[in-house]
């Protein structure tokens, strides 16, 4: 893994599949560590001609973002949130989106595919909508385009999003407790949950975090976003859109609602799966994103 400095922030990266030329960039979701891109994963799409790049959103991970001011969650969130005026937000989406640009010109990579999943998902529109000379097509997974009028969060599922978290040193166990329930409740119907598995990833994900309240931040970016549907309708590049039937954050009409605004964009519908991205699907994703960079290379 490498580090470098991009305006402000410090983004934590790392490559596979040097040796191919065909790049794709994947974005992860809120609060969410490169590391949820699994290796095995991430080997499948090297196997298929990609050089993969995951990195850390700034705030998240290893990838340092460095405040003017810091958060002082007193009550609950959504309490803290009431109480916000515009010129309190540390940054926006469209910040976390140049970001990707910088990496890309540090790695001087002209053109790339990308991933994004959930808020990373987000990020992804905005590259498509703003910089569409540096990409080469989109997939985006389980998200949305926070267009007003979509159905909601599950309640119960908010409610554990928007609880602050037990302390991972003074109460370990409880943190653990939580965020496995979390892990367990957000994940679909169709695959089982592997417990071990997620343990291990929260284990990693402690011992390489560097930031407080970053997730704090990152929300503060997705509510401050404000939907524009021309921002999807600009985008001419290939996009494959993906969503769960089981998605308990973003509806499954979520993803439908992106693939119906952006010109020729196809969804893909896939049974079982919730908001996450079981290891079951990962042969059945990297091929339709393979299918992305087909289409592509046919097209253009």
């Amino acid at each position: 893994m490498k580090t470098v400095k991009i305006g402000e922030v410090e983004i934590c990266y790392e490559i596979f599949g040097e040796e191919n030329t065909e790049t794709i960039v994947l974005i992860s979701g809120l609060g969410s560590h490169m590391i949820r891109w699994e290796n095995t994963f991430c080997q499948l799409l090297v196997d298929k001609g990609f050089r993969v790049i995951r990195f850390d959103n700034r705030d998240s991970g290893s990838s340092v973002y460095i405040p003017g001011k810091e958060i002082h969650l007193n009550g609950n969130i959504p309490e803290y949130f009431s109480t916000l005026k515009p010129e309190d937000l540390p940054y926006s989406l469209m910040d976390m989106a140049k970001d990707v640009i910088g990496l890309l010109n540090h790695l001087r990579i002209e053109k790339a595919h990308f991933a994004g999943r959930s808020m990373g998902g987000i990020i992804a529109q905005l590259l498509g909508s703003y910089f569409p000379e540096r990409v080469l097509s989109l997939t985006i997974i389980m998200s949305t385009s926070l267009h007003p009028a979509l159905p909601s969060a599950n309640p119960e599922v908010m409610e554990m999003m928007m609880k602050p978290s037990a302390n991972p040193i003074t109460e370990r166990e409880m943190y653990f407790a939580e965020k496995i329930s979390f892990a367990q409740r957000i994940s679909g119907s169709g695959y089982p949950f592997d417990q071990n598995l997620e343990i291990a990833l929260i284990e990693k994900e402690l011992n390489r975090s560097k930031t407080k309240n970053g997730i704090i931040r990152q929300l503060l970016a997705i509510g401050s976003y404000s939907y524009t549907p021309e921002v999807l309708k600009k985008i001419q590049a290939p996009v494959l859109v993906i969503h769960g039937t089981d998605d308990p954050i973003f509806h499954p009409e979520c993803g439908k609602d992106i693939a119906d605004t952006i010109p020729n964009a196809e969804f893909v519908l896939l049974e079982g799966m919730g908001h996450t991205v079981p290891k079951e699907l990962f042969g059945e994703i990297s091929e339709l994103i393979l299918s992305q960079k087909e289409y592509n290379e046919r097209n253009h």
